[in-house]
């Protein structure tokens, strides 16, 4: 909790792609320099595509959950052993104001060339976090979560190449 103010602290717009990553498989972390999103596949490649933890009644993939943003801030309070624990797997890692109040389901972030779209499925940390970061960091994220102190998942509006580096910028 004296972490919050820090973490609440972050822009509301424009802060750069850190890390950007692809889940191949369960458990598979690939960092990459830039990745090509599409409406219709998610991330090629991406485990979304094949197994998604979230599925539409036809078994498809939500398109919700098409990428997974984390807040940068909770990130480094978070995942302090970096050379035994798997990164948590999020699509970018960003320093950004992820609060409800800032990105209101239905917000759009442009980010290089594509456009995301803040998705109403709440990213509520799953056992994996907590077995990863704690039960402390679990319960902090579920405790607040008009705050989504574990980020945003959003589909993807328009299709774009997305760059580390490049400014992720909210469209009001």
């Amino acid at each position: 909790m004296a972490a919050l103010p820090g973490v609440l602290s972050a822009p509301k717009t424009g802060s750069a792609v850190e890390l950007l990553c692809v889940r191949p498989g369960y458990g598979e972390r690939r960092f990459v320099d830039e990745l090509t999103v599409t409406k219709a596949q998610g991330i090629p490649g991406e485990r979304w595509g094949t197994a998604p933890w979230l599925k539409l009644a036809d078994g498809t993939g939500h398109p919700g959950i098409q990428v997974s943003i984390l807040p940068r801030r909770v990130l480094d309070l978070v995942w302090r052993n970096r050379e035994t624990v798997v990164h948590p797997g999020d699509t970018f890692v960003c320093d950004l104001d992820m609060t409800e109040a800032n990105l209101p389901a239905g917000s759009l972030l442009a980010v290089g060339t594509a456009v995301l779209c803040v998705s109403e499925v709440w990213n509520d940390a799953c056992a994996k976090w907590k077995v990863r970061h704690g039960e402390a960091a679990f319960d902090w994220v579920r405790a607040h979560p008009d705050l989504r102190l574990r980020g945003v998942l959003c589909s993807i509006e328009q299709d774009g190449v997305i760059r580390n580096g490049d400014a992720v910028e909210v469209l009001r």
